[in-house]
């Protein structure tokens, strides 16, 4: 009769019949590959043809190919765009993440701070962006300073929210250990706090970078000569439907690098959170 030690140990179950489980990379890179490419698949069923034959007009919607062809005509005011929004949106993001963190922080530790920054806070998060703008052009005299701030304000009061939230749910037990031995609180706010919560708060402004590429296509719409909200404007009033198509695929994949980047350092920092 075999003992218990060598009965053989049941195999896990796969990655599909578990709840929360990743994938291999390989299976999760095809699974999005294959993805996008079904989505090209359709889009190049619907709009193949001419105005006639094809599903969708190619006055709404241009075919993959007709796409491809105009990343050519968009000349070398491309990189000058990508470069002016870039420098923006990194300028506004970087304000924003300088006064939204430091508030968060001390708004998640100290309750009377939250309660007395959170009515400008939500303020900020209620009104529309559209509304926001005109109030740019009064304060700010520059159009370079009017964006950025534009940047900064729409943003702001999401990193604040993100950054109390990620101080918030500090396990308690580790407080109460640092108190135990003795920690003060200017010590548990930089020793256990702070470091606790920051790839939480990473996260945030990982979002961040993609909301604030939305918002700076808003701000460029006005008194504006460089940028790729400048450049999608423009093409929209000469009827360029296929390089505006082109120039939003641009704008995803910037916003992707963006991420990719912000999370390949993030994981590499903080290797011990396993969920980044």
């Amino acid at each position: 009769m075999a003992s218990p030690a060598d009965a053989a140990v049941p195999d896990p179950p796969p990655w599909w019949r578990t709840l929360r489980a990743d994938p291999p990379v390989h299976i999760r890179v095809a699974i999005g590959a294959g993805l996008v490419a079904f989505i090209v698949l359709i889009w190049w069923l619907v709009t193949r043809g001419d105005a006639i034959t094809a599903v969708v007009s190619p006055s709404k919607l241009p075919s993959p190919g007709a796409v491809v062809r105009s990343l050519g005509s968009l000349g070398d005011h491309l990189a000058e765009g990508i470069f002016a929004t870039f420098e923006r949106v990194l300028l506004g993001v970087v304000i924003a993440a300088l006064v939204g963190v430091g508030l968060g922080v001390f708004a998640g530790t100290n309750r009377a701070i939250g309660s007395a920054v959170a009515p400008l806070v939500i303020f900020l998060r209620s009104i529309p962006m559209g509304a926001l703008l005109p109030l740019m052009l009064m304060l700010f005299a520059t159009g370079e300073q009017q964006k950025v701030m534009f940047i900064f304000f729409a943003i702001v009061p999401f990193v604040f929210s993100d950054t109390v939230k990620a101080v918030s749910i500090v396990p308690e037990r580790y407080v109460e250990t640092a108190q135990t031995l003795g920690a003060s609180n200017r010590q548990i706010l930089g020793k256990v706090l702070v470091p606790l919560a920051l790839p939480d708060i990473v996260t945030s402004l990982r979002f961040q970078f993609g909301l604030a590429l939305g918002y700076v296509m808003l701000a460029e719409a006005i008194a504006t000569t460089s940028g790729l909200g400048v450049m999608l404007n423009n093409n929209e009033r000469l009827g360029n439907i296929e390089q505006n198509y082109a120039l939003l695929f641009i704008i995803a994949l910037l916003a992707f690098g963006i991420d990719f980047v912000i999370r390949f350092f993030q994981r590499g920092v903080f290797q011990w959170r396993r969920d980044l």
